[in-house]
């Protein structure tokens, strides 16, 4: 047999280089109590050592081309990584995830859908030993994520893959009835294109990816819909590198470095089947990375060539209400304005050149750290504002316990009241943004500008903060930073003290900081802009 028609031969290569590593790690010790498994960086057992063996080791047994191909040895080894399931699932048929769920139904479906596609692989081959002995731990599984409940809205999304991938191979009329029981919640995805929790390299293509299955299994084409919005969604959260933008995640990957090599399976379906250049210009951007064999042999529409390449969105202005951001491009530019009430309300990047956040902080009874702001659109621009008072409480007529003193300020008179109104006006201008930071009220309140920027350049202009790590002064004039040939000015400074790390405010982001401080009344226009 040839091999399959439209696979890259360097794919099955570098497969083949999985497998051989996986063979390597494989507990072969049948004394051992994880037989079948092996551990991670930590010495922990996941059951991806077990499902992700089975779907890599099953994809080589029956691609032709592979130099594993119909290897006993892989056979007796999938045997092992059964095994090794047996041992990380409980008795009610979920796994474990030892670093943070347990008797965890999502967490098995995302090792069902491993496993489901080794049992898929060796049923269209005509592997029945194979199958066999995969199927009682599917079967088991598969009923315990068709009654299981969720943690979080994807969980949603991953519990109907696994189904449909389940139903595939061992066809109950239970799948069908909770998958469609899940999908009549309404899919969590907002006008903007965003899934619930925004986490724009983790989650988002893991829904994108269970969406995409559940459609093409179940013959729901309406779901792809909702994968285009979030794929074309997404182009306008890309800086010029194709780093992603992570500040709106409310999940792990917030302020994370990535891209979007997770979502090559459905850039690649999608692009094939819209005829789309732009999903097609970032799927082969992630092929080398991301191609996978076991999806090329179960999705044989995968390896139709793809259309020809379309630029990607890189000159616009994208307010994202529903996403609670501002989103610019202006080629190598980047910037993004974030309205969620977030303590990083602005991010800047000329290329290599990076501020990583703007924020400041004032000396305001502990909790002057600009942060859970509204937001309006004001003339060219977005204002995000804030406002924060500090009473003093008088007695009560009564006994106060130890531990009631933080209730008993319900009740308590209130007097000499300080009052802080906080605000940021950010305007994009030729080259850059300027930032109005104004904060008034009560006055001669210390504050501190933090701009946060990516390590590893050359920060001019600015003198050492005292007694702060990685702290600079910006006390007048600008600063320049500069990194891989890239550059960015920034000030004017102000320097009407050195008190930066503000009682109350929320830790140095790590890696270099320039502040701008000053007191109440306060108002300072930033100006921050690409410089050649």
């Amino acid at each position: 047999m040839g091999m399959p028609s439209g696979i890259d031969p360097s794919l099955i290569a570098r497969h083949d280089a999985g497998v051989d590593n996986v063979l390597k790690l494989q507990i072969t010790d049948p004394s051992h109590r994880r037989c079948g498994g092996y551990p991670d960086e930590f010495g922990l057992y996941s059951s991806g050592a077990g499902s992700g063996t089975l779907d890599l080791f099953a994809a080589a047994f029956v691609c032709p081309q592979s130099k594993h191909y119909r290897s006993p040895l892989l056979a007796e080894r999938m045997k092992l990584a059964v095994r090794y399931l047996n041992s990380v699932t409980t008795p009610e048929g979920n796994i474990n995830n030892p670093v943070t769920n347990f008797n965890s139904p999502p967490d098995t479906a995302f090792t069902v859908v491993g496993v489901a596609h080794a049992m898929k692989l060796a049923q269209m081959n005509g592997h029945t030993e194979i199958a066999s002995f995969i199927e009682p731990w599917l079967r088991k599984a598969g009923a315990a994520v068709a009654r299981g409940g969720v943690h979080t809205p994807n969980h949603r999304w991953v519990m109907c893959e696994a189904m449909s991938l389940v139903d595939e191979v061992l066809p109950a009329p239970e799948y069908g009835k909770r998958i469609d029981q899940w999908l009549a919640e309404g899919v969590d995805i907002d006008a903007d294109g965003q899934f619930n929790e925004r986490s724009t390299i983790v989650y988002n293509s893991i829904s994108d990816i269970a969406l995409a299955v559940v459609a093409l299994k179940r013959n729901k084409p309406e779901l792809l819909d909702l994968v285009r919005r979030n794929l074309n969604a997404m182009q306008y959260l890309l800086h010029s590198n194709g780093e992603v933008v992570t500040e709106l995640s409310i999940r792990q990957d917030q302020y994370e470095r990535g891209d979007m090599y997770r979502y090559w399976f459905p850039l690649r379906l999608m692009a094939i089947r819209d005829g789309n250049g732009q999903y097609a210009a970032l799927a082969r951007r992630y092929e080398a990375r991301s191609a996978s064999l076991s999806y090329y042999l179960l999705y044989p529409e995968l390896r139709a060539p793809l259309p020809a390449d379309k630029p990607l969105p890189d000159d616009f202005v994208r307010l994202m209400p529903e996403a609670k951001a501002l989103r610019v491009r202006r080629g190598a530019l980047s910037a993004t304005a974030l309205l969620n009430g977030g303590n990083r309300f602005f991010t800047f990047r000329n290329g290599n050149a990076v501020i990583e956040a703007v924020r400041f902080a004032s000396a305001f009874f502990g909790k002057g750290q600009f942060k859970d702001y509204e937001w309006a659109k004001e003339g060219d621009g977005i204002r995000l504002r804030q406002k924060l008072q500090g009473p003093y409480y008088q007695p009560v007529n009564h006994k106060v316990r130890f531990d009631e003193w933080g209730a008993s300020r319900a009740g308590r008179a209130q007097s000499e009241i300080c009052r802080l109104e906080q605000s940021v006006l950010v305007r994009e201008k030729k080259r850059g943004f300027s930032l109005t930071i104004q904060a008034a009220g009560t006055p001669d309140v210390p504050l501190a500008v933090e701009i946060a920027l990516r390590g590893g350049g050359d920060l001019q202009g600015c003198t050492a903060a005292p007694k702060v790590s990685e702290g600079w002064l910006l006390k007048n004039g600008f600063a320049a930073y500069s990194s891989g040939g890239d550059k960015i000015r920034f000030g004017p400074g102000l320097g009407e003290h050195s008190y930066t790390q503000v009682r109350g405010a929320d830790p140095k982001i790590a890696g270099p900081s320039v502040y701008i401080c000053g007191f109440t009344p306060f108002r300072h226009v930033l100006e921050i802009e690409a410089a050649s």
